[in-house]
């Protein structure tokens, strides 16, 4: 689950997304040795136009479903080519979700046509501060990792990899049931459990913060067992 950052997309879709569709027409020059991909320039910044590092960008096609994807360097930009005469669905790819940013068409080409040009992709993204992480669990009553969440764990990895100059919060959430200290207790535990995991990965221990809320911070109603199991939970808070 990602939250705060996808009703800002969504806005900067209807802004930006056109302008990128007029930004990235191809120009066509005759020459016998065609080159039939398109080379794509990935550009993306954050709302103060400053560039995004580390961020996996993904170009699926309409056609075959095929997936090419990148990730950006220090500088915010990556490059890669993309098949012709298709349109791609450009995703933004988030901890926890991926974001659909807009459609890429790259023309079809005649016979003695070739791509002079790259096609230019801007991406404006501002990217959540605060995910849930469904997929992490634990044994009831403990603090023991079961290995489902495992697969996760190593998203959130990749991302501290990625973004090395993040640094973050696990924050252990539990439900009403039983004595506030020893929910408190719990929910410590077990974010202390997932800090634990990403430092014996090698995540440097000043990076990640544990602390645990028991019951203090519910987002559903502890009177229905749905309720509970989403107040169950484990949060990641970009510090």
């Amino acid at each position: 689950m990602m939250y705060a950052s996808r009703a800002l997309l969504t806005a900067f879709i209807s802004t930006m997304l056109f302008c990128t569709a007029v930004h990235a027409q191809a120009k066509k020059t005759v020459k016998p040795d065609s080159v039939k991909t398109a080379p794509v320039e990935v550009r993306v910044v954050d709302s103060k136009k400053l560039p995004r590092k580390g961020e996996q960008i993904i170009f699926q096609s309409q056609k075959t479903k095929k997936v090419f994807m990148g990730r950006t360097n220090a500088a915010g930009t990556f490059s890669l080519s993309l098949p012709q005469g298709d349109d791609y669905t450009v995703k933004v790819k988030s901890l926890t979700d991926t974001s659909q940013y807009g459609t890429l068409n790259v023309p079809q080409l005649q016979t003695n046509q070739y791509f002079k040009d790259a096609l230019i992709v801007d991406i404006e993204y501002e990217p959540a501060r605060l995910f849930t992480l469904d997929d992490v669990h634990f044994d009831v009553g403990k603090a023991t990792i079961q290995a489902a969440s495992y697969k996760q764990l190593q998203e959130l990895l990749e991302y501290l990899q990625w973004q090395d100059s993040v640094n973050i919060e696990i924050a252990g959430h539990t439900d009403n049931v039983g004595k506030d200290d020893d929910n408190l207790k719990l929910s410590l535990q077990r974010a202390d459990a997932v800090k634990a995991w990403l430092i014996k990965k090698g995540i440097a221990p000043a990076r990640v913060t544990a602390n645990g809320y028991g019951a203090t911070q519910p987002v559903a109603d502890n009177a229905t067992e749905e309720g509970r199991r989403k107040n169950r939970r484990t949060e990641v808070r970009i510090l």
